[in-house]
């Protein structure tokens, strides 16, 4: 019989051994939740494709975010769905706009939570494209101009990181511009610098009021199929002066995240977006995963992967599974083969 001078097991048969030599770890610090902040008063409505996510009205958002802090996670991001929408997304840059006022109420209640906002157009306008519409398209250099404005009203109402998600070409540089020349040198911004046109976004287009009123997004949004296009982009943005470079989805891209990780060394982070949250929630609805283990296996996936910082809707759910002290690997005593 042939005995293996190396045996795998001998390091797995202990759970004490497993802890000690795992290469891959999690905590709330990789953790941003994102939060969608409707205009108006005692606002709290269910996403229907999104259990547990809510529309908001500023004061419940609060209070939410409020929750989430205490359980240890440092951020979030946030999304607006404005009282008015017009072809300019005027509310996005507005002084008193909806995440304007959202930041400094969040600001006001729980300062030490780092607030995050998502520089974008499409919840704003009412074609819901992400910029100035012209011929059919979204003009790629007028769209700056409003970008600039929106990132340096958010940084003015005191959020702490910016993040444009638009994918306009040069937005990093007229953000950075717009924020060095009125004061803001210090304000990061974290850039959605690989965002693929994908199907994994429909929920949140729901979630946001912001499914576009013609066409689609692949004029600006990236081809799924291309991997070498993404370090292009990424490395547009890194000479722009972004400070965090972003791979959005998630799970479909891991490979996406690997090559961020291996060629910048820059922070990375990954958007677990909204597509991939509704699919374990409705597995684990059915019964047919445990919800809790692959919520977690998911998160592993990312930093196993390169990321450094995770914005996922299941943050709070993680973090409260995180202080029970959850064991990723558990299947040696969930029955699995």
């Amino acid at each position: 019989m042939f005995y293996p001078t190396f045996r795998a097991r001998r390091i797995r048969s202990k759970e004490v051994f497993r802890n000690m030599v795992r290469e891959t770890s999690l905590s709330t610090n990789d953790l941003i939740y994102p939060m969608f902040s409707a205009f108006g008063k005692g606002i709290r409505k269910e996403i229907s494709s999104m259990p547990g996510i809510y529309q908001q009205s500023i004061e419940n958002i609060v209070e939410e975010a409020q929750e989430a802090y205490e359980l240890g996670v440092p951020a979030v991001i946030l999304f607006g769905i404005p009282e008015t929408k017009d072809a300019v997304g005027s509310d996005a840059y507005a002084e008193h706009g909806i995440i304007q006022e959202t930041i400094r109420a969040l600001k006001k209640a729980v300062p030490k939570l780092a607030v995050i906002t998502d520089v974008c157009m499409c919840e704003y306008t009412d074609h819901g494209h992400c910029g100035i519409i012209k011929d059919g398209d979204v003009d790629n250099d007028e769209t700056l101009e409003l970008l600039a404005q929106e990132a340096l009203s958010h940084a003015q109402a005191g959020a702490d990181m910016v993040a444009p998600s638009d994918m306009m070409d040069g937005r990093v540089m007229a953000i950075r511009e717009a924020l060095d020349n009125n004061g803001y040198k210090h304000i990061p911004v974290m850039s959605y610098a690989v965002k693929y046109a994908s199907g994994y976004y429909g929920p949140f287009r729901e979630a946001a009021e912001s499914t576009p009123q013609f066409g689609d997004r692949r004029s600006y949004q990236m081809d799924p199929a291309n991997r070498l296009e993404a370090v292009r982009e990424a490395q547009m943005d890194v000479e722009e002066g972004a400070d965090i470079i972003m791979v959005k989805p998630g799970l479909p891209y891991l490979d996406v995240v690997r090559e961020m990780r291996n060629q910048f060394n820059l922070p990375v982070a990954v958007y677990n977006v909204s597509g991939e949250y509704s699919m374990i929630k409705a597995a684990g609805k059915m019964g047919w995963i445990d919800e809790d283990r692959v919520t977690m296996e998911t998160m592993l996936s990312f930093k196993r992967a390169g990321a450094d910082l995770i914005l996922t809707y299941h943050a709070k759910e993680v973090a409260k599974l995180l202080h029970k002290g959850y064991e990723i690997a558990r299947a040696s005593r969930c029955g699995c083969p």
